[in-house]
């Protein structure tokens, strides 16, 4: 018998580097310990399974303005396709995200107010709320994206298998 159930999602921002420069830092230099050439392959891999294309990104990216970008995007009804739009940006073809330029283009590529998000970012407007989306989550211990709280009592962390998140969502249910 299978048990039907509402799932509410809410995304939310948090800065997980936000000692990264401005200019951003190499990979390689920032995580040492990480086979990039492994991750990648793995990477491409299970992407291809969902017409995701991963490219080798090198640089992290400071994420602060585009972070704060995507909360007036969330404002302005666009977070979703916003999001999307900035992950291929970044991961696909390899653009530096943290550049306002590029931030820019984004935005204005999903028809946001490009004019009405630079006076935003300028004026810091969705900084304190970046600020307490990125408390919030290192009071919960939450440290890596994308962490998905069930219930607010489980956690799945990074880019898991489907089984992981039909377990947890299978054992919340349980629990009524």
């Amino acid at each position: 018998m299978s048990r039907e159930f509402d799932i509410e999602e809410e995304w939310l921002s948090f800065e997980i580097h936000p000692e990264t420069p401005a200019a951003g830092v190499l990979l390689t230099e920032h995580l040492p310990h990480i086979d990039w050439d492994d991750l990648y392959r793995n990477l491409k891999q299970q992407g291809a399974r969902y017409d995701i294309i991963f490219n080798d990104v090198t640089i992290l990216a400071n994420s602060r303005k585009v972070l704060e970008a995507s909360e007036f995007a969330r404002d302005n009804g666009k977070y979703d396709t916003f999001h999307e739009a900035v992950f291929k940006a970044y991961f696909t073809d390899l653009k530096d995200i943290g550049r306002l330029d590029v931030i820019y283009s984004v935005a204005d590529e999903v028809g946001l107010d490009t004019a009405g998000l630079q006076q935003a970012l300028e004026q810091d407007t969705y900084y304190p709320r970046l600020q307490q989306t990125t408390a919030m989550a290192h009071s919960m211990g939450i440290n890596s994206a994308p962490t998905f709280i069930i219930n607010k009592k489980y956690s799945v962390v990074g880019a898991q298998p489907t089984d992981a998140f039909r377990d947890i969502l299978q054992k919340a249910a349980s629990e009524g």
